[in-house]
């Protein structure tokens, strides 16, 4: 089924909130201890079940129009400053968690900062995820790279 898809005024803030709980309720589900710590620099800590690392997350979202499927998602040097500070106070390591509505899938990546700054280092003030039909591939190879990918149809909804 076609929707025109015609966002709220608050669906960014919406995306954000949405994808910290899915991020938590995902990590919960499969078996790591968690909670929502809404601070500066970080949204999630979690403890890996196997080796018991303290996971400090901060989680990126974006909700794609079409034609914007592949726009990366920007994150600033001073953001990246603020995960550092935050996972030094609460002596957690460092995690991106980047959620992405994109057509009729959900993706949600989990990598340390160690490995997003080895795939993208900071260039001037700012780095990017790259959400390129090439990089979701390469991302699903690489070992570093927790991903889950949700597809999604609609089967009915709404009509105007």
């Amino acid at each position: 089924m076609d929707v025109k898809i015609d966002r709220s005024s608050r669906h960014s803030k919406i995306t954000g909130n949405f994808s910290e709980q899915f991020v938590l309720y995902w990590l919960s589900k499969f078996g790591f201890e968690c909670a929502y710590i809404d601070h500066v620099g970080i949204d999630i800590i979690a403890r890996k079940p196997k080796s018991n690392e303290i996971m400090g997350i901060s989680v990126k979202s974006r909700s794609r129009t079409e034609g914007k499927e592949e726009d990366n998602i920007l994150i600033t040097k001073h953001h990246f400053e603020n995960v550092k500070f935050a996972c030094n106070t609460f002596r957690c390591v460092p995690y991106f968690a980047f959620v992405a509505d994109v057509r009729s899938r959900i993706y949600i990546f989990i990598l340390s900062l160690e490995k997003f700054h080895k795939l993208f280092p900071i260039k001037k003030s700012s780095s990017s995820w790259r959400m390129s039909i090439k990089n979701i591939e390469d991302y699903k190879s690489d070992k570093d790279i927790m991903m889950i990918e949700l597809n999604y149809s609609i089967a009915n909804w709404f009509r105007s």
